[in-house]
């Protein structure tokens, strides 16, 4: 990755995060490229992944943490249970030794480096997830979508093949470095429904 993961993590949620804050009282069930996803529940996933990342870095296993973070992550204060969790999950990713721990994920064990680099790809797409569904500017930082592709590069066809993003759409040549991302997470260039 072309800069310090944790940094592009960081810089990530802070553009989730920017976005959350700014949706009305009546975005909250507008549908999202995810499939089945509304904007609550694309913002109650990312609050999720955030709560885990304090754990697993930790060195806990998703059976220890058991069903501690099923249910519902925003309460009646979704801009601060956001804000809580990145928090947290901010400082644990930023701990002296994060990125040389072992993450225990459900698929198995990954470096601490790694686990944050997929932390980081699931929120810079998610972003811009939230910014069709609320209507807010696209663009996403193209340092940090330069920084995607590159390591998406080699975890693509594992993911494809797991079968947690869509299918690849089609680019004509000339497409600009974001849509080629998106396109290659499944995103389609209008809102016609999409993987999560």
């Amino acid at each position: 990755m072309s800069i310090d993961t944790r940094e592009a993590y960081r810089r990530a949620l802070d553009a989730f995060g920017a976005l959350v804050h700014r949706i009305g009282p009546g975005q909250w069930r507008l549908p999202t490229p995810c499939v089945d996803w509304d904007v609550r529940t694309l913002v109650d996933h990312v609050v999720r992944e955030n709560r885990w990342v304090p754990l697993l870095l930790a060195g806990r296993t998703v059976g220890e943490v058991g069903d501690a973070l099923d249910g519902d992550m925003l309460g009646d204060d979704a801009l601060k249970a956001f804000d809580t969790s990145a928090t947290a999950a901010v400082q644990a990713v930023f701990e002296d030794g994060a990125l040389a721990r072992v993450a225990h994920l459900s698929f198995g064990d990954v470096p601490g480096g790694e686990y944050v680099a997929e932390l980081f790809a699931d929120v810079l797409i998610h972003t811009w997830d939230l910014a069709r569904a609320v209507g807010a500017d696209e663009r996403l930082d193209p340092e940090l979508v330069d920084a995607c592709a590159a390591w998406f590069a080699d975890a693509e066809k594992g993911y494809r093949q797991a079968g947690v993003i869509g299918e690849q759409r089609p680019t004509p040549a000339g497409t600009d470095a974001q849509t080629r991302l998106l396109a290659a997470w499944g995103r389609p260039p209008q809102s016609d429904g999409d993987d999560d």
